[in-house]
């Protein structure tokens, strides 16, 4: 599994054009019912070309704190882990990559909100567990807190369709993060989320803009519909974004597959049409990826 402290670039071959998909998958109360659900929409997706397919995040289960315990999975306990086995088997089946969303991982006493990717062999290649959890009062109140432990490492993993960075809903709320992924290589974030109609409709399109042309990349984000059981009502508007910021493909809040384009010499044109790392004044500001400090010292 590749390490999530990797910080070289890839000797992997990149390509440079591709499709990929977001499965905006309808959760319902049935744990089958959702992997059965799920394995379908990454085969048809992968029917039609998608070499990269995205799920939600937490996709196999109803959105609430009382659940997550209920549907977790310890992924080394294989046969106790159906949601992971499923993701497995179908990136073997299909030859495609797929970034698993989101599932409760149990790990001995402690529960995180865990994405795993998956390559076209079926091996996992990175799991990522929510960094930034959340937490909100209000209107809407929910703590996330109050069932995960945050994960403690970033996520870059480098895949048959090149250099992913991974975060996982909140996460997309903080730049630093981003800003890490951009400088060990990514041209390309996923998040799967779910943001409620409060956040979704204030800031979940404003948010993937902003890191895509803070850091001339692609953003894709993939979130459950709408329509999904329990009282947490999810925005949806599962949305590809560019490195200009540009919305490429986005959906409503229903059940449905995105299909669009990623082409990473639109990156390169962008970078060199403004470039920003070059402009960047190090002189006054700078940035520190801590955790890249932290390895050279181990």
């Amino acid at each position: 599994m590749a390490s999530s402290s990797s910080a070289s670039k890839s000797d992997q071959p990149q390509i440079a054009k591709f499709k990929i998909a977001l499965c905006q998958i309808s959760v319902s109360l049935d744990k089958n019912t959702n992997i059965d659900r799920a394995r379908t929409m990454i085969k048809d997706a992968a029917k039609i070309g998608a070499k990269l397919i995205v799920l939600p995040e937490m996709w196999n289960c109803s959105y609430a704190n009382e659940n997550f315990p209920i549907y977790a999975e310890d992924f080394d306990n294989r046969e106790l882990s159906p949601s992971f086995m499923m993701l497995s088997e179908v990136a073997c089946s299909e030859g495609v990559t797929v970034v698993g969303g989101s599932i409760t991982e149990r790990c001995g006493d402690q529960l995180y909100n865990t994405c795993c990717v998956f390559g076209s062999t079926g091996d996992l290649i990175a799991k990522h567990r929510k960094i930034h959890l959340f937490d909100l009062t209000g209107d809407v109140c929910f703590k996330e807190s109050e069932t995960f432990a945050a994960g403690n490492r970033p996520t870059i993993v480098d895949t048959d369709v090149g250099r992913i960075g991974i975060g996982i809903c909140h996460d997309l709320r903080f730049p630093e993060l981003a800003m890490l992924y951009r400088e060990r290589g990514a041209d390309l974030i996923c998040y799967p989320g779910a943001f409620n109609m409060s956040t979704g409709n204030l800031f979940w399109e404003l948010v993937q803009r902003a890191r895509a042309v803070d850091n001339q990349l692609f953003v894709a984000t993939c979130s459950p519909a709408r329509d999904s059981s329990g009282s947490y009502m999810i925005w949806g508007h599962s949305t590809l974004v560019g490195p200009f910021g540009e919305v490429i493909a986005t959906s409503e809040h229903e059940e449905t597959t995105i299909i669009a384009e990623i082409d990473y010499s639109v990156c390169q044109l962008r970078r060199e049409n403004l470039p920003l790392e070059k402009q960047k004044r190090g002189d006054i500001y700078q940035f520190v990826d801590c955790t890249k400090e932290l390895n050279s010292q181990q």
